[in-house]
Formats: C-alpha cells, structure tokens, sequence
C-alpha cells in the first residue's frame, strides 16, 4: 500500500472544495450530494469523511478559503486602529478590498454566490447558519472598534449610536455584494461601493481627508 504523504492530504482535500464549489454553483447546495462531490474530485466518499464532519463542515471549509482573508483584514484595521493612522481609512480600505476581491476573483465571487444564493438553512446546515451569524458578528464588532476609535479621532458625536452604525455599515457592503452577484453587468461593484461607503462616512459627520 502507498502511503499518503501530507501533501496527498491536502492535494485531495482542496479537490474536493474545488468540487463543491462549482458543483454547489450549478445545482445548488442542497441538491448536491456528497457522492457527486467525490465523483467529480475523482476520490471516494470516504475521502469526505476523512477530511470533513459532514456536508455543512465542508461548505464552511469552502468557504472560509476565501472569507478568511478578508475576515483577517477588518481584523487587522480593527487592531490597527489606534496607530497614527486615521482609523476611518483603514475601515474603507478594507471595505473596498473586499469588493475589489469579489469583483475580480473567479473563486471569491463563486463562493459568495453560493452562500448568497444557493444555500438553505436547513436542519443538516445549521452549522452553516451558525457559522454565518458569527462572522457576522465578528465583523459587526471589529466594524465598531474601528469607528469608535475614529470617532475618538475626531472628536465629533455621531448622530446613531455606535452599535447601529457598525451594522449600517456592514448590512451595506453586504448588500451590495448580493444584489451585484444577481446582475454583476448592473453596476460597477467597486465605484459603486465606494461611493456609498464615502455618503455614509460624510451622513455620520466623518471627515474623509487623508
């Protein structure tokens, strides 16, 4: 028998993400079973259950490839934002990096698509559900810290409280990116999404000079 080096592992185990993927894409989460998964991997189920719980652990695993990167960057603007440098810049770098990444990469547009719109939060994807509302939060919070910090900054009082704000600015990244996923010809992500970033910076009494 030969045996299967950590890269065999890996190689095998990114295989069947790239799988889901698409296949999730295609047919939707729910439709897809994990034996079509390992079919078109070109392993067995059993190499599922080797590298994955179940069918909710793998599409977290799917998506944490390309969440993950982002996640560490708001948490990055979060830790940096009682440096020198104004806090409110980095919260919209972050922002825009984001979009900038859903709007150009193949796989990062791919998974949001099917989180967006082609994932049922039934029983067997609670996990999915539970994944989903902590990143939220997560983000909520990092969000916050950010503007509190900028807020502190600038001296200047916001006209909602803190809390609402964060989640204002999140619920609108968040909604940009699923409406464009519907019809990405309809706007351009990018432009648009700093545009109404910057109106709701200016709307909390922001000043956006560098």
């Amino acid at each position: 028998m030969v045996r299967r080096t950590k890269a065999d592992a890996l190689a095998t185990r990114n295989s069947l993400l790239d799988a889901a993927e698409h296949l999730f894409q295609a047919n939707g989460v729910s439709r897809t079973s994990l034996n079509e998964i390992a079919t078109t991997a070109g392993t067995t189920r059993g190499a599922i259950y080797w590298h994955f719980k179940d069918k909710a652990d793998l599409f977290n695993a799917m998506m944490e490839r390309v969440t993950m990167p982002l996640e560490s960057t708001l948490e990055s603007t979060a830790r940096d934002a009682s440096s020198n440098v104004n806090p409110l810049l980095l919260l919209r770098d972050s922002m825009m990096g984001a979009l900038k990444q859903t709007a150009n990469d193949d796989q990062t547009r791919r998974v949001f698509e099917v989180a967006t719109h082609k994932v049922e939060y039934v029983t067997e994807m609670q996990a999915v559900r539970d994944r989903h509302l902590q990143v939220r939060n997560e983000c909520v919070a990092m969000t916050e810290k950010a503007l509190r910090e900028a807020v502190i900054r600038e001296g200047i009082q916001l006209p909602i409280p803190l809390p609402i704000a964060a989640l204002g600015l999140h619920v609108i990244i968040d909604g940009l990116i699923q409406n464009w996923l519907l019809a990405p010809e309809a706007f351009d992500l990018e432009t648009c999404g700093r545009g109404t970033v910057d109106v709701y910076f200016a709307g909390l009494g922001f000043d956006l000079k560098e």
